[in-house]
């Protein structure tokens, strides 16, 4: 007599789990019906193009394809190490990261708690309309916008040549202007948008706390940094671990279209590197290596933040 004549339960088991489960789907149907192009989407453009990045251990050839194309190992990832060109770009990339997280992150922090201590709601709600605005300008507009004010001819030199007297300055062509033009641009467009989140946030604070530091003869600055900013701090925390994942994604569009042939030099930076390498060069397998290295990086990063938040009492983001 075998396990499952002598114990019924063993076989009825699976038959309640598969029970459970028809029962749930059943009844949560419409819900997960809804999901269905959700997870499509991500199926399709997120986990089914991951299946390419195999060429980046291969000499990919479009014409013997996959299948065919010769397997080289690590060739291309030592490559990346060992090429003072790929270093270069990589030191690109990392400062200009750095210095978008060092002025760019805090800025929509310092606009939210401006806000939050608007009392007018008509006003606020002006200048909000008005910061949000340059979040829905496509990178193009915005670049464009400041190449004409800022160009040779421009009104930001007709007003340096006219009014002050000076000689006309190389905004555009000058590397010391690239990087302050790049995160002033960002600046503009996103810091706006940004502090949607910190606004919710600040809004979920007890207003209690406001009136007992008032009571404790509390001043504005001195409710901003014993309230306002301590119940905003996960939020900060969060913020800055995704952040520290996209570290090496300089935005692709934005800096290729500041780039030009005087300024490449401190431009190059890995998003525009791939394009050039597999775009223009084909070579497909090196601009995936590329890819691959720079995702692997941020995830290392993530895992860090992550983990230095949890030691330091915040909750992370898993």
């Amino acid at each position: 007599m075998n396990q499952t004549a002598a114990d019924p339960n063993v076989s009825r088991a699976p038959a309640k789990v598969s029970s459970r489960i028809a029962m749930k789907l059943s009844r949560d149907k419409y819900l997960y019906l809804l999901a269905i192009p959700g997870i499509l989407y991500f199926l399709v453009y997120r986990y089914i193009p991951m299946l390419g990045t195999v060429i980046a251990f291969q000499d990919y050839s479009p014409f013997l394809g996959f299948s065919d194309s010769p397997w080289v190992g690590w060739k291309h990832f030592r490559t990346i190490l060992s090429a003072p060109e790929v270093i270069q770009v990589l030191w690109n990339t990392l400062y200009l990261s750095f210095l978008q997280i060092v002025f760019a992150f805090p800025a929509p922090i310092v606009l939210a708690l401006m806000l939050n201590e608007v009392r007018s709601e008509l006003y606020k709600r002006l200048i909000q309309t008005v910061v949000y605005l340059p979040h829905f300008l496509s990178w193009v507009i915005v670049v464009g916008i400041f190449i004409i004010f800022l160009r040779g001819e421009g009104l930001i030199n007709h007003f340096l040549e006219v009014v002050l007297g000076w000689q006309p300055v190389d905004f555009l062509t000058n590397l010391s202007f690239f990087r302050p033009l790049i995160i002033l641009q960002v600046l503009w467009k996103e810091v706006g948008w940004g502090t949607i989140l910190f606004l919710a946030a600040l809004a979920g604070i007890n207003p209690d706390l406001y009136e007992a530091s008032i009571v404790d003869g509390a001043g504005r600055w001195r409710q901003i940094w014993h309230v306002s900013l301590p119940g905003i701090r996960s939020t900060i925390v969060i913020l800055l671990i995704l952040r520290l994942g996209n570290v090496l994604d300089s935005g692709f569009e934005h800096i290729f279209l500041m780039q030009n042939s005087f300024n490449k030099e401190i431009s190059n930076v890995l998003d525009t590197y791939v394009y050039y390498m597999g775009i223009e060069q084909s070579d497909f397998s090196f601009a995936t290596a590329v890819g691959l290295f720079k995702g692997l990086i941020g995830l290392v990063l993530v895992l860090g933040a992550n983990r230095l938040a949890k030691r330091f009492g915040e909750e992370g983001i898993y």
